[in-house]
Formats: C-alpha cells, sequence, structure tokens
C-alpha cells in the first residue's frame, strides 16, 4: 500500500483532499492528514467517511512527531504555512520522499537544489493557483509559440480570487477565500517587472496606486496591481527578446483604491505597537493619521488622502467601522492585527456564498513579421464556501500531480523546480480541464 502525506487541513486543503480520498480505495493508498488542529482535520474526512484516510494530530515543527511521518510517506504534499516547508523538505531529502508545495521557492529550498538533484528527487515548488497553474498554461503558449519559430514581446499575465457576483454585498467587492493574513501582507515587498525594455522598481506605498485596468469577457474591467518580483521569473519563461514581463494580482477597482487609502494611513502597519486596551477604531485611525481637532475625522482622512469629501473611498473606510468608537479587542497588538481582526468579520463568506478565480494571459508577439497578441482566460466560480474556486484551484494541482506520479504516469523530473516542462504541465492541464479548470483563447 501506497502512503500519501498532507500536511496541513486549512482552507486551501478541501479539494485536493477530497481529491485523493476519492480514489485512494482503488489505488490502495493511504492519506495521512496532519495539522496541529484536530477539528480542521475532521471537517476534510467526516462527510464521506473516507476509510483511507487516517489523521495526526501533531506539532510540524516537532521532528519526534513529523519525521516518522515522513518516512512513511511514499509522496509528501505541504500546504503549511511558507516558513514550514523547510522542516518537511528537510525530512524528505534525508528519507529520499519526492515533496510538492504551492508556494513560492523560498531561499532556504532554492539553496537545497544541487542535494535534491544528486538525491533523484523532486521538489516541485508553486504548484497551486498563482503560481502553479499559471506557470503551467502560460508555459504552454509560449512553447507553442516558439515552436512556430516566432518572437514573444511581451508578457503579461493576471490573476486574482474575488467574490462571485452573485455574492458580492460590499462596497469592497471581496470577501476571504484564502488566507486572510496574505491579504494584508500583500505588496509590502513591492514589485518588479519590465516595462517597454526597461526594469521598474513599484516601493509598497506605490503598489495599489498602480490601479490600471484589464476587461474581462462578462465581468467587466478588473484592476490589477504588480505582484512581487516579475524578473525572477525571465530565465525560468524562456522569453529573451521580450519588452515587457509583468505578473500580476487582480482586483475591483473599488478595492485598490481602498486598499491604498488603508496602506497610506498606515494601518497595515505590523511592526507598531499601539494597543493598550483602551483603544478604539476611531482612536486608532487619529493616532495614525495625525488628526488634529479641526475638523471632523473623516474630514480630516479626506484631507490626509488628497479627495473629495464625498469620495467613495470615505464611505468604504466608514463601512469597515474605522470611525466608529469601539473598542479595538485587546488581543490586537499592532495595525496589521487590528485590521485583520475587522476584516476576518467585515469579509466572511456565509457557508452558501461563491467565490471566483479569474486568469488571464496577454502574451504579443511576431510572426513572419506580423505583430500577433493572443488572449488566454479562465474564470471559475466555487460551489460555496468549503468547496471554493480557490480550493479547487490551489488543490487540485498538487493531488493530480501526486496521483501520475504514484501511477507512473508521470516520471518526477529532478531538483527543486516550478511545472514549467511539457512531461509535466501537459497531463495536468488535460485533467485540470476535466475538473472544469480551462481556458477560452482569442487571438488578434
Amino acid at each position: 500500500m501506497q502512503t500519501i502525506l498532507v500536511a496541513g487541513a486549512g482552507k486551501s486543503s478541501t479539494y485536493l483532499i477530497h481529491y485523493l480520498l476519492s480514489i485512494a480505495t482503488r489505488n490502495k493508498w493511504k492519506v495521512i492528514i496532519m495539522d496541529e488542529n484536530a477539528d480542521a482535520i475532521a471537517e476534510k474526512i467526516r462527510v464521506n467517511g473516507y476509510a483511507s484516510a487516517e489523521p495526526a494530530v501533531i506539532d510540524v515543527t516537532n521532528i519526534k512527531q513529523r519525521e516518522p511521518l515522513v518516512k512513511r510517506a511514499d509522496i509528501v504534499i505541504s500546504l503549511m504555512p511558507p516558513h514550514l516547508h523547510i522542516h518537511l523538505a528537510k525530512d524528505c531529502l534525508r528519507h529520499k520522499k519526492n515533496l510538492i508545495t504551492s508556494s513560492y521557492i523560498s531561499p532556504e529550498i532554492r539553496e537545497m537544489q544541487k542535494d535534491v538533484k544528486e538525491a533523484g528527487l523532486m521538489f516541485m515548488c508553486e504548484m497551486g493557483l498563482d503560481p502553479g497553474i499559471d506557470h503551467m498554461t502560460a508555459s504552454q503558449i509560449i512553447h507553442s509559440i516558439q515552436r512556430v519559430a516566432a518572437s514573444i514581446t511581451s508578457f503579461k499575465s493576471y490573476c486574482g480570487g474575488l467574490v462571485a457576483p452573485e455574492s458580492d454585498d460590499n462596497p469592497w467587492h471581496y470577501k476571504f477565500s484564502w488566507n486572510p493574513r496574505n491579504i494584508i501582507n500583500a505588496g509590502k515587498d513591492g514589485a518588479k517587472y519590465l516595462l517597454n525594455g526597461k526594469y521598474v522598481d513599484v516601493p509598497y506605498e506605490k503598489i495599489f496606486d498602480h490601479n490600471k485596468k484589464i476587461k474581462v469577457n462578462e465581468l467587466g474591467p478588473l484592476a490589477y496591481y504588480p505582484n512581487r518580483d516579475s524578473l525572477h521569473y525571465l530565465e525560468s519563461y524562456d522569453v529573451p527578446e521580450v519588452k515587457n514581463f509583468m505578473r500580476a494580482t487582480l482586483r475591483h477597482p473599488g478595492f485598490c483604491k481602498g486598499w491604498n487609502a488603508l496602506v497610506a494611513l498606515g494601518l497595515t502597519d505590523d511592526k507598531d505597537h499601539i494597543n493598550d486596551g483602551s483603544l478604539t477604531y476611531a482612536g486608532w485611525v487619529k493616532s495614525k493619521a495625525s488628526y488634529k481637532n479641526n475638523s471632523t475625522l473623516p474630514e480630516h482622512v479626506a484631507n490626509k488622502l488628497n479627495i473629495p469629501g464625498d469620495d467613495k473611498v470615505l464611505s468604504m473606510l466608514q463601512w469597515l467601522g474605522l470611525f466608529e468608537d469601539k473598542l479595538v479587542p485587546s488581543k490586537t497588538t499592532s495595525s496589521a492585527d487590528i485590521l485583520l481582526d475587522l476584516l476576518l468579520d467585515k469579509w466572511q463568506m456565509k457557508p452558501e456564498e461563491k467565490d471566483m478565480v479569474v486568469m488571464q494571459h496577454e502574451i504579443e508577439y511576431i510572426h513572419k513579421g506580423k505583430k500577433i497578441k493572443t488572449t488566454s482566460t479562465m474564470t471559475l466560480k466555487g460551489e460555496n464556501k468549503e468547496h471554493s474556486a480557490m480550493a479547487k484551484t490551489v488543490g487540485l494541482p498538487m493531488g493530480i500531480l501526486a496521483k501520475m506520479i504514484l501511477t507512473k504516469k508521470i516520471n518526477p523530473p529532478k531538483g527543486v523546480l516550478i511545472p514549467n516542462m511539457p512531461s509535466v504541465y501537459r497531463p495536468l492541464l488535460t485533467e485540470l480541464n476535466h475538473h472544469g479548470i480551462s481556458f477560452t483563447d482569442e487571438v488578434e
């Protein structure tokens, strides 16, 4: 009997775990689900009473609890927070196990490249939605263009986890469908990309001021902001003649304007320590915005942001409760904590509500002297809060890859990798298409 170890039973694990357990019996697999939260594990397996599931309630940082599980596994899938992958990675190297994660390759895991390759192992990282499906679909398009000897001049890739239109009932046009802490920290490392042949470096304070738009069929305009260091992928994507190269995150235009205001007011700061137990939301905003008693707080904020007094951004901030004399929870100690606690309530999805994932690639190239633009778009709605589009698109690629390796449909490539090789993306994208994750292409 083969054994799969799934580390992490959080929001993004639902589809992955259900997919693996739905095919485990006929493949004679044991699926160990490891997490420190027993209720989270039980939630994932109790609905269908999967006989192939084995819960393991442990602290992933405890090597005595963790290592025996890795040793038992034939393959390890980690959905743990990114900084915890390294514990599993070291165990996998020591016990010769292949590893799959959906996270960006960390510097610590990147340093393992030589040892992982020499050990004949596959550490496949960035195997989720973004990063993940974006790498696979972009590489498929790029390789098909390169096969006809065309020169790629522009590559732009956009992706966003949004709320479905029928569940959109707040002025921010947003609800949490994945790790809320990641939303608070979005953009804090700034962004780098290539524009008209020049390197652009955008500091955090300017990220959400970008707010340029693309049009997605049937959804209208969506705003985007540059995502992390796009330049890091120039070599992986192998587009030497490209003049524009950007990976970006999609949001509704109003969201970007509102979030830009939160950043400008310092309300996403995770380094300050301002809550003494008697702080109100209005007091918090006053302390961060250098409030003077010569105007109302909304008027002061409008002046601080240099916006009209009737700007929609003010009503968005008011909807969050930022101008209320209501006590901030004493457990919150920084602005980022206060904001996260507030948004967990305001942006919570109800059980029956749906999220939506949108991904779009825009690639321009020259073929036989003619300029051509291809646009490839995927939109996918979730079924409900638990079976979300985000959980499906993050989890399924990892589950399918694990299945294809264990059933020997894919010979695992060696090293610390992202899924940009045809031997991986071709069969993966074919099966994802069977699960409704597909792209529509337009050529101009």
